[in-house]
């Protein structure tokens, strides 16, 4: 049954159709109109006298009728041609009128699956598209009004000093100016995190070289345990064998930076935050696990999603919330990605940054 739904076999068959209709016609039109001229023919000779002469009436019968059978034949092969194109027409006319529709914005269009298989394929591929230019509008949207928050608190704090010391309500003390400060080093973080996930989306220039992986998460881990000490967190590392992997030595400590970083975030006085690197099958990977507030599953999908907010909790000061996606994104880069898991809320949570032991020459040429 799944045969007949491949377009090269229905264009067969209505190449077909049209040819048996064709003769069908041409048949029924000959059966129809050559016996009664036959008779005609046969009638006027005997009145005339001309009987004998039945091999000149079929000559004529048929010189007759198939001029007509003909005619009728080419009028009902036209009909059905035009229905079958007509047939054949309309998913690829869907198709163009989809395509002008999403090509105006209108992202929420999609075409209706035709059942030849070829081309419900097509338009499987064309509402893939439509679906994802709906999201990436959407995630656009969202972007900018994330943007706008993000900006909206700092610059409301910088203008209340600033209007408050001209008003005379506070005094330009080291206070005031140090506040003022702390929340223009804020938009700088932001302005800095936005440059850096358009260079995400544009592509990592990455100086590859051979580091051990093992190392790199230890030095990193170690840079960072006099804050997860006056947190109150405690640092496990477990220390392994060099763990050689072709990477960017500084991309991929800022990775390790910003999953340490975000577990020290989520994890409270009193909790434990271990870090495991080891070797895999053609690679590496190093696991970062937390006893912290955990992730929904809901969540969990979209924990990298820019600018996503946790729900339920509130994002860290100075965080502009779209760490983890450039985390991922150099990860990616480099041929490898990163995971992320949980059981729960209150059940904590693990991301495990994955890489391949030496990119391929696809994926170097990606990276440009």
């Amino acid at each position: 049954m799944n045969g007949f739904r491949r377009l090269d076999v229905r264009l067969f068959a209505s190449y077909a159709l049209v040819v048996v209709a064709c003769a069908a016609t041409l048949v029924v039109t000959v059966m129809l109109i050559a016996p009664r001229t036959f008779d005609d023919r046969i009638h006027l000779m005997h009145a005339t006298g001309r009987a004998s002469r039945s091999h000149d009436a079929f000559v004529s019968t048929l010189r007759t009728s198939l001029p007509i059978a003909v005619l009728v034949s080419v009028g009902v092969t036209a009909l059905v041609s035009a229905f079958v194109a007509r047939r054949f027409l309309r998913p690829i006319d869907d198709v163009r009128h989809t395509t002008r529709r999403l090509a105006a914005g209108e992202y929420d269009q999609r075409v209706p699956e035709p059942v030849e298989l070829e081309l419900a394929a097509l338009a499987a591929d064309v509402n893939a598209l439509a679906a994802t230019l709906e999201t990436t509008e959407r995630r656009r949207a969202e972007l900018v009004s994330e943007v706008a928050h993000e900006m909206r608190t700092p610059l409301a704090t910088i203008d209340g000093f600033v209007e408050g010391v001209l008003d005379g309500v506070f005094e330009p003390n080291d206070r005031t100016l140090t506040a003022i400060r702390e929340e223009t080093a804020r938009l700088k973080r932001l302005a800095a995190d936005l440059g850096a996930l358009s260079r995400a989306d544009e592509g990592f220039d990455l100086h590859r070289s051979p580091i051990d992986l093992a190392g790199l998460a230890v030095d990193v881990a170690e840079r960072l345990r006099p804050q997860f000490d006056d947190k109150g967190v405690t640092l496990q590392v477990q220390r392994a064998e060099p763990i050689i992997v072709e990477a960017d030595h500084d991309r991929i400590a800022q990775v390790l930076m910003n999953l340490l970083g975000n577990a020290l975030t989520y994890t409270p006085a009193g909790g434990h935050v271990a870090v495991t690197p080891r070797p895999t099958t053609g690679g590496a990977e190093v696991e970062v696990t937390d006893t912290g507030v955990g992730i929904a599953p809901d969540d969990l999908a979209r924990v990298f999603d820019r600018f996503y907010r946790v729900r339920g909790l509130s994002r860290p000061a100075g965080g502009s919330g779209i760490g983890l996606t450039i985390a991922r994104s150099i990860a990616r880069a480099h041929g490898g990605d990163i995971e992320a898991a949980s059981p729960g809320p209150g059940g904590g949570a693990t991301f495990t940054l994955v890489l391949l032991a030496s990119p391929s020459r696809d994926e170097r040429r990606l990276e440009r």
